[in-house]
């Protein structure tokens, strides 16, 4: 039923036990009369590969980077994180201004809010409708009217978004404008340490 492997040992036959394993030749090859550490390793190989076929696009120009901080590569093409965090790179590194990024954040949400609203636009068509609907959103934008008590739908999809974007546009502008303090503050408690 089962087939045991013999191996001979010392003229008597033996049989092949389990805890042995077969040993693995190099499936690179090998070079007579060359030691196996002055061959060239495979993770060379791959890169010297790879870069011979990603050639053309690796010639391709690229756009500048926005980073100052600009790594340095080692001879095999890898990054050499050496400096990174560091108290060195804690200072040649930007703070991050909070309050812009929400406001960057909230100004792609405004984008999509808008897109909405034309499409909501595009449906609503009736010319005697149109005239009831800049009256209905301009009393929602004003808070004069609840946007529940408008009954057709469109419409009051519209008002909603309408009073969102205008609550957008408002947030936007208070997070830019408390950037700008931060930044002038910023900006004065420097050059007062300067004696300026």
């Amino acid at each position: 039923m089962y087939k045991t492997d013999f191996v001979v040992y010392d003229g008597v036959e033996v049989p092949v036990s389990v805890l042995l394993r077969p040993e693995r030749h190099n499936r690179y090859g090998t070079i007579k009369d060359l030691p196996e550490e002055e061959l060239v390793d495979p993770d060379e190989l791959e890169r010297v590969n790879f870069i011979e076929e990603l050639q053309p696009i690796l010639r391709l120009p690229v756009r500048g980077r926005k980073c100052s901080i600009t790594p340095s590569i080692d001879e095999d093409g890898r990054v050499d994180w050496g400096a990174f965090a560091t108290a060195d790179f804690d200072e040649y590194r930007p703070d991050i201004d909070k309050p812009r990024y929400k406001s960057n954040i909230l100004a792609e949400e405004k984008e999509d809010a808008l897109l909405t609203i034309g499409m909501l636009k595009e449906r609503i068509q009736k010319k005697g409708k149109y005239k009831v609907m800049r009256k209905v959103l301009y009393l929602a934008r004003k808070g004069k009217i609840e946007i529940d008590q408008i009954r057709d739908w469109d419409i009051w999809q519209l008002a909603k978004y309408c009073v969102r974007v205008t609550r957008l546009n408002r947030e936007i502008r208070e997070l830019r404008a408390r950037s700008r303090r931060a930044k002038q503050e910023k900006a004065d408690a420097f050059w007062q340490s300067m004696g300026c």
